[in-house]
């Protein structure tokens, strides 16, 4: 094993600094806005917060301990027990256990930005972490103490490992693939639906053969072992019971909801602009569909897996008229974000693929315009979101809204001093995120503003 010396260990960690300023800038952005909007709570995050307790005291996830019994939380287990070893070492206030879901939303914004380049490419991947990492949906939920935010950090973890699967063809990274897929599944169900956009890639971006399929099936024994060991012999609740949620058991009573539920509620989490860019990067998608290639097909398995999740969670409110998926969109649909982040974020992708030096046609001019007016959208949705974050820093209660009052809702658990502090972080933290983007993109910058004196 070769000792590296301490100028080589230096001029190394110099170089990894250099080429990932702009990546460790947005971090930094999204760590100053995403405290500087404060700490939120609600029945939701207190129970989670109230397991996680019980799991330094009683050793399992028990909510609530009294003359009836141990009361055990109905989620899985594994995020309550990373919570819970936070809390021993650092304290066990619910201000540090908020901590840990910040935490895991700032490793989600590099996973983002690594399956971004991966697909894309750079500027695709940091554009991508940028918008995500300003979304108040991921910083309002990375700011309460709920698990929803671990999950995902699972999720797209074994998601960009099984992707590199693929690449490789490696059955000892499909296993670890497996291992984060059942970690991701021991922290909340909603981890399957990575599994869209991760069978797709691995059965049509790699050779079609019995040997890959039968790799395929042993993706999924870590996550059984797992489960069977939680559920079945430390729990006691029994192997089934993973499939089961409280969820699942009441109903929608009133008025039916409409079909268009989730749509009001992507209009008021995500705002007009970025819905507007993501369809303006599907529609320039379908009309270079043939130049494209590989953006084409990246496009269409971040679109599988918006389908998907929106369609499930239709179906369970208006074909299964469950009152909770109707309520709580801001979970449910929240394994999407990034997908729809990277598709809308690919119209920065499609803008350099263009050959600027020929506008000439009114077709390729016009293609041109409008991959530009997408991406002018997507900025727009970033300083829009900022605003919205700065509304927050003055609100005692915030409310994700799907339908007239009906939504979900969280309290400022603590403020943080004056809105104008608040503000002014919130402000810094925006500015570096669109300095590191700016910094990335310089060189593209001098090239496109040289076209746009020619047109």
């Amino acid at each position: 094993m070769t000792i590296m010396e301490p100028a080589q260990f230096s001029g190394k960690l110099k170089t990894v600094l250099k080429n990932n300023l702009p990546l460790f800038g947005i971090l930094f952005g999204f760590i100053l806005m995403s405290v500087a909007t404060g700490q939120f709570s609600n029945y939701d995050s207190q129970l989670e917060y109230n397991a996680t307790l019980g799991v330094n005291k009683y050793n399992m996830p028990y909510f609530k301990v009294d003359a009836e019994g141990n009361h055990t939380i109905n989620q899985p287990p594994l995020g309550f027990y990373i919570g819970a070893l936070f809390l021993r070492l650092f304290g066990s206030s619910y201000s540090v256990a908020v901590t840990v879901p910040t935490l895991f939303g700032a490793g989600c914004i590099f996973l983002l930005y690594e399956l971004g380049r991966i697909l894309y490419g750079k500027q695709t991947g940091l554009l991508a972490a940028s918008v995500f990492a300003s979304t108040p949906w991921h910083i309002v939920l990375s700011r309460s103490f709920l698990i929803d935010v671990q999950c995902l950090f699972f999720s797209l973890l074994y998601l960009l490992v099984g992707i590199y699967v693929t690449k490789k063809n490696s059955a000892k990274l499909l296993l670890l693939s497996g291992v984060f897929f059942g970690a991701a599944f021991l922290t909340k169900a909603f981890a399957v639906f990575m599994l869209v956009p991760l069978a797709i890639f691995y059965f049509y971006a790699g050779p079609r053969n019995l040997r890959r399929t039968f790799m395929g099936v042993t993706f999924f024994v870590p996550a059984l072992i797992f489960t069977y060991l939680w559920y079945e012999i430390i729990s006691t609740r029994g192997f089934f019971a993973a499939f089961t949620h409280d969820d699942f058991n009441f109903f929608i009573t009133g008025a039916a909801p409409s079909p268009f539920f989730v749509f009001n509620y992507l209009l008021g989490a995500l705002g007009v602009f970025f819905l507007a860019a993501g369809a303006v990067s599907l529609l320039v998608s379908f009309v270079r569909r043939k130049t494209l290639g590989k953006i084409f097909a990246s496009d269409l398995i971040c679109l599988a897996t918006v389908a998907a999740v929106v369609g499930v969670n239709m179906f369970l409110v208006i074909g299964k008229n469950l009152v909770c998926p109707y309520n709580n969109p801001i979970k449910y649909e929240y394994q999407f974000l990034p997908l729809f982040c990277l598709l809308a974020a690919s119209l920065l992708n499609k803008l350099y693929s263009l050959d600027l030096t020929d506008l000439r046609s009114r077709r390729n001019k016009l293609i041109f315009l409008v991959t530009l007016f997408g991406v002018v959208l997507l900025i727009l949705s970033m300083i829009w979101n900022v605003y919205v974050l700065n509304a927050y820093t003055m609100q005692d209660e915030i409310r994700f809204n799907v339908e007239g009052e009906i939504g979900y809702s969280f309290e400022h658990a603590a403020l943080n001093g004056t809105p104008y502090i608040s503000w002014a972080f919130q402000c810094l933290g925006f500015a570096i995120v669109a300095l590191s983007l700016l910094w990335a993109n310089k060189k593209r910058l001098k090239t496109l503003g040289a076209t746009l004196r020619q047109l």
